[in-house]
This record gives C-alpha cells, structure tokens and sequence, in this order.
C-alpha cells in the first residue's frame, strides 16, 4: 500500500463504516503507521477529517457504534496500556443516560473545543448544573479562548487543557486530565475522543451522546441537550448563553466569514465582497472579524483594501462576541458567531453551506429566543446566495 495515499486509505475506511462492512485490518494498520511516522499530522487529517468527522456529521446512530469501534482500535495501538475490547465495552456502558446525584461539591464539565459547539452544547449543559447544583464549584475544561466565552460568570472556573486539533495522532491521543474529586460531564467532546477515553471513574461520568441523542429527530443540537439536561438533571429550563467580559463597541451589524478550514461552508468570490459592498450601501455600521490568521485573515484584508468604511476586529474571540451580543443585526457563515448570536438574542442570518447531510443541517442551525433567517444553500452560485443574502436582510 505504499503508493495509496493517507487520504485514499482514510476514504477506503470511510467507506466501510457507511456501508456497515467490516475495514481491512491491513489498511487501517497502515494508515496507524503513516499518523505515527514521519509526516504524522497528513495521516492523523486524514484520518480524523476524512473518517470521525465525517462519521460524526451524519448524526447516524448506527454510526456511533461503527466509530467506538474503529476508534478504539485506534486508541489501543497508540497507547497500549488500553485494550480495545475493554474501551468498547465501557463505552456501551457509559453511554446510557442515568440521573445524576442530589448534591455534587466539584463538577468538571469538558468543553467540546470548538467555540460553536461550546455555545451550541457546552453552555446548555453549564446553564442546567448552575441551577442544579447552586453551591457547587464548576470548572469548564479545555482551552483559555472558550473559557473566556463564560469569563465574566463567577460560577464558572477555567481548568486548563490543551487539544492539539491539528498535532499527530500521538499528540490528539495524549492522557486526558483524570478526575477523582468530582462528577465529570462530558458533552461528546474531542478531550475524551467521544466518550472512549476515560477521565474519572466511570460511576462519576455523565455523557452526551450528541450524534445519536434524539435519534431520527430534526431538532437542533441546542435542544437535544436542553432535553438530555432534563433527563439527567431534572433542569427544563437550560438554554444556551456566553458571558464574555464586557467590551466597548456597538456595531450596527457585525460579521463573521470564517468557516473552520473548511472550504465547502464558503460561498466562492465575488459572493463575500458583494455582500460587504451592500451592506455599506445601507449606511450600515459595520464590524467584521479577520478571524485567528491565516487564510481567513488574508481573505478578508484583500476585500477590505477596496471597501474602506468597514471596521474589522482582530485578536480574542470573546471580545468579538461580546461585539455580537450588543449588534443589532448578525451575519455569518455556519459557525460560533451564529450561535452566540443565537444565545443572546441577535436577529441573525446565517449563510448555511458544505453540510453533508439534511441531519447535519438541523442539528447545527442556530437556535434562540432572537429571529433568526437561514440562507439553506441549494445552489452554491455566488449570484443566487448574494439574492436569497440580501433578501432576507430587507426581512431583518
């Protein structure tokens, strides 16, 4: 197999996994082997992107199982200290909701690492423990920049973790914090590789199966875990919400054109440029973030180079929310800013591209208590967007 790339190997995988056959033993080994050698980080892409993203995404449950199983593999020949076996059986063990206790001191909930899915999941579940446990201490577990989407709460600690998102597969794998002086709520996060990694023992973990919660159902993310938290708490009233320190600033509309690295969420050129241009046109004051760099940053320069008028923002993120919650209008692709939008309120419209399943699109749209307009991308031509865009801000 040495002339199959890590992307074709992933893609044979994948393949398997959908069609419920059993992946060549020999593949997957090989895959292992290039994540653990000399390029790791292509390999480890591949397989997390091409493979466990792609599974997740689907939001099959019968998918859940196929994951846990092919994960674990992976997991044991990483580190071998875990069989496969017992990290699968723990899994079915632990993935079945059950009533938390009466009382709890410390409560460690894991963040999922994305920011969208902090606001989306994470703060419905950190909404209902601050009801449920009032005197208790809860720490959110992961970076410092989703941390800082709840800094200005008193309730919530930060405890430190880092998540290589894009280190090797020895880097992803590496042992998560465990905790034995408290309950740990996992909300299907990437800390504990979806629920497979243990983290405290197991009578004091409470997880979130998001990908098969609800089963065939089209409700979105935010309502499933609003659902699990009354299952498991007894709270019915938990919602999403982000309490970033207060900043100066109040934007008409603010912008966000970021989309994760991933290029299929993005409307092709002149789509972006056009739709700044038209919200100008409308005297509107304007705040866009250039995101963390990269490419995002570039992307955006280059437009504002022919559209001075527009303010841009550019450092934390949590400032920008803070931005968001005091906007009067909203705009975006499918990420974070739609969801804390969402969560506080803003009238928001969000460009909704690349999902790769109908499920995919339900689970993530945002939800709120705010009107909210989403441009459902059938047909990706930047003239067609730009019409259904601006069309549904005349609606806002």
């Amino acid at each position: 197999m040495a002339n199959i790339s890590s992307n074709e190997l992933a893609g044979q995988i994948l393949d398997c996994c959908l069609h419920g056959s059993p992946w060549s033993d020999k593949t997957l080994l090989t895959l292992l082997e290039e994540a653990n050698g000399d390029t790791p980080q292509i390999a480890s892409r591949a397989l997390f992107t091409g493979i466990v993203e792609r599974l997740g995404d689907l939001f099959e449950p019968r998918l859940c199982d196929t994951y846990a199983q092919l994960f674990s593999e992976v997991i044991a020949y990483v580190r071998p200290e875990f069989s496969a076996g017992q990290l699968l059986e723990r899994y079915r063990r632990i993935r079945k909701p059950r009533r938390a206790p009466e009382t709890a001191r410390n409560i460690f909930v894991l963040s999922r690492i994305t920011l969208g899915a902090d606001v989306a999941v994470t703060s419905v579940i950190l909404s209902a423990i601050k009801q449920r446990y009032p005197a208790a201490k809860i720490f959110l577990v992961g970076p410092r920049k989703n941390w800082e989407l709840f800094a200005a709460d008193p309730r919530i600690q930060h405890c430190a973790f880092t998540y290589g998102r894009n280190g090797s597969l020895r880097e992803r794998l590496a042992s998560p914090p465990y905790f034995d002086n408290g309950i740990v709520i996992d909300p299907d996060s990437r800390i504990t590789q979806l629920g497979l990694l243990p983290v405290c023992p197991d009578e004091n973990y409470y997880f979130f199966e998001s990908r098969a919660y609800g089963q065939q159902g089209t409700e979105s993310l935010s309502i499933l875990t609003s659902r699990w938290a009354a299952e498991v708490f007894g709270v019915n009233s938990a919602t999403p919400f982000v309490a970033p320190l207060p900043n100066s600033g109040h934007p008409d509309v603010t912008v966000s054109l970021g989309v994760g690295e991933n290029q299929e969420k993005r409307i092709e050129d002149p789509f972006e440029q056009q739709l700044l241009a038209a919200l100008l046109h409308l005297g509107r004051n304007v705040l866009i973030d250039k995101g963390a760099g990269g490419e995002e940053e570039k992307r955006i320069e280059n437009i504002l180079s022919s559209l001075p008028g527009i303010e841009s923002w550019r450092g934390g993120y949590a400032p920008f929310a803070s931005r968001i919650s005091r906007s009067k209008l909203y705009i975006g692709y499918d990420s974070a800013g739609q969801h804390v939008a969402a969560a506080c309120g803003i009238p928001l419209l969000s460009i909704f591209a690349g999902y790769v399943s109908e499920r995919m699109f339900q689970r993530w749209r945002p939800t709120g208590p705010g009107r909210i307009e989403i441009v459902k991308v059938t047909d990706p031509a930047p003239a067609t967007v730009l019409q259904q865009t601006l069309e549904r801000i005349d609606t806002l």
